[in-house]
């Protein structure tokens, strides 16, 4: 499986600013479509194919849901690692401000091998980069992707299938719970080929009192018809 010409050029085309504000702001934020029909389409064909994954999930089995996924293994599909490692220096210094916004000391190098040399040297060497698939009545459960002691803060989700023609319902959820409030969800639509990327298990807000910490968790609403494919990709490896 090959990648068509341009797709690093998308992603370094995106209004990173815009989104920078946005994840800042809402803990996500929307890339519009960053792959064509095509690729989402070859993406997606690749779930039967357990060669190409070192593990299957079936979400009602652990609680997590109804549906399934399955995280790709060595090496993983071109666009995969293209995606990973084109988008990881955008959101690094983002990344590194949010860090220092909670008063951590901890930074994240420039590039994806250096963050990944980390945590190989941690005992995280599993990929997590996965393919989701949910069909009539799948749902996934509010979560967060941790799998380590080393988590970088962002990761993003791609929709692989048509909204409306291949499937109904289904809808991308965030949750956030700030400290002594109630919890305020957002559901965000997206396009085939579009990205949302969001703050993996929380984001630093700025209060009268100064910089507090946010929780976040993200799910999918329940799928009311079809099948709905997605590509998770997430930065750190797992234990």
């Amino acid at each position: 499986m090959t990648t068509e010409p341009g797709i690093q050029a998308r992603i370094e085309a995106l209004p990173w600013d815009a989104i920078g504000t946005g994840l800042d702001e809402r803990g996500f934020a929307t890339t519009g479509p960053i792959l064509h029909a095509g690729e989402c389409e070859e993406l997606a064909a690749l779930y039967p194919s357990a060669e190409r994954f070192r593990s299957r999930i079936v979400m009602q089995r652990h609680g997590f849901g109804r549906g399934e996924y399955q995280y790709f293994a060595h090496p993983l599909p071109e666009p995969v690692e293209a995606l990973r490692r084109t988008v990881y220096p955008h959101l690094a210094p983002i990344a590194n401000r949010w860090q220092s916004a909670l008063g951590r000391d901890a930074s994240f190098p420039d590039e994806l091998d250096g963050f990944l040399e980390r945590c190989h040297a941690a005992g995280q060497t599993k990929p997590t980069p996965l393919l989701l698939k949910y069909g009539p009545d799948d749902f996934n459960h509010m979560h967060q992707d941790v799998y380590g002691e080393l988590v970088f803060p962002f990761q993003l989700t791609i929709l692989l299938s048509e909204p409306g023609r291949e499937f109904g319902g289904g809808e991308f959820v965030l949750v956030e719970q700030r400290p002594r409030m109630q919890s305020r969800a957002e559901v965000v639509p997206l396009a085939r080929g579009e990205a949302v990327i969001f703050a993996v298990n929380h984001r630093p807000a700025r209060g009268t009192r100064g910089v507090y910490r946010v929780n976040l968790r993200h799910g999918v609403s329940r799928v009311r018809s079809g099948q709905r494919f997605t590509l998770g990709v997430i930065f750190h490896d797992a234990a």
